[in-house]
């Protein structure tokens, strides 16, 4: 109903929607049902969503539409001093373990590669600090998360549900370096939010390394030098204004937020689309 009145509007008709965007708040695959029996619903694929721009917090790498935003935290800072407290608190913290992870196995997935991580921090000796997310132990954003988090130079980050995860950002708001398994989870979602150098903020470990015992966790980790890791923390610090939602009745004055770079993106994408020759990148 809400597409046949849109392409009614003579803003729309003037470019068909390519000037426009809309937020949908989940990951791209709960929009691209086929069957219906599939999970979600098909909107993406309705007639007259063909163009527009698509905000959800996690995107299809390879549909020029889809652009990813972070995943809302329980951060929202009211302004700049808020975040500078926070960026010095996390910077000063005196973190007592290498790696941490924060997650729940997956029984019925055979080979879960998130109980295989459990397990290998528990038998990290004293290395990894472990918070079980078992059932709902994690339902209610406890302070137990955070607190593992904050304890720890790196977080280790397998794909969630789908390819992304919001632990992602909890960590890094932290001051936390994250452990990817998966590019998808993070170096081909947050271009807009993450610096384009992934090594200067993160550690990549390809899962099947970890799989076969080819690759240790925590001697890897142990390779780093503690410049490297500051170097690593100070990088991702930096980043956490980027990774934020301000409260929406503030802002954060000179400082752009993740919400700010969204919109100045979208925003740019259609100036591109404007001019001519534009090819979808």
């Amino acid at each position: 109903m809400m597409l046949e009145w849109i392409k009614d509007q003579p803003y729309w008709n003037r470019s068909d929607g390519w000037d426009h965007f809309m937020t949908m708040g989940r990951i791209t695959w709960d929009f691209r049902r086929s069957k219906n029996e599939d999970w979600g619903s098909s909107c993406i694929y309705m007639p007259g969503m063909r163009n527009i721009t698509r905000l959800l917090i996690e995107r299809n790498p390879w549909d020029y539409f889809d652009v990813v935003v972070p995943y809302p935290t329980g951060f929202h800072p009211r302004s700049n001093s808020d975040i500078v407290q926070w960026q010095n608190f996390v910077r000063n913290r005196r973190r007592k373990t290498l790696f941490c992870f924060v997650g729940a196995p997956r029984a019925a997935i055979k080979n879960d590669f998130r109980g295989l991580l459990l397990n290998h921090c528990k038998n990290a000796s004293g290395s990894c600090k472990a918070a079980d997310c078992t059932g709902s132990r994690c339902s209610n954003g406890t302070s137990v998360i955070l607190q593992t988090f904050l304890d720890s130079d790196f977080c280790l980050q397998p794909r969630g549900d789908s390819f992304t995860r919001r632990s992602v950002f909890d960590c890094m708001i932290a001051g936390s370096i994250p452990v990817f398994f998966w590019h998808r989870t993070a170096y081909l979602q947050y271009q807009w939010f993450l610096p384009n150098d992934p090594k200067s903020y993160s550690v990549f470990i390809h899962r099947d390394l970890v799989k076969n015992g080819t690759s240790s966790i925590k001697t890897v980790l142990q390779s780093y030098s503690k410049q490297e890791i500051n170097q690593m923390r100070e990088k991702v610090i930096q980043y956490i204004p980027k990774l934020v939602y301000a409260k929406p009745e503030k802002g954060l004055n000179n400082t752009k937020d993740a919400f700010d770079i969204a919109i100045d993106g979208v925003l740019k994408r259609i100036k591109e689309q404007e001019q001519p020759g534009f090819k979808w990148k």
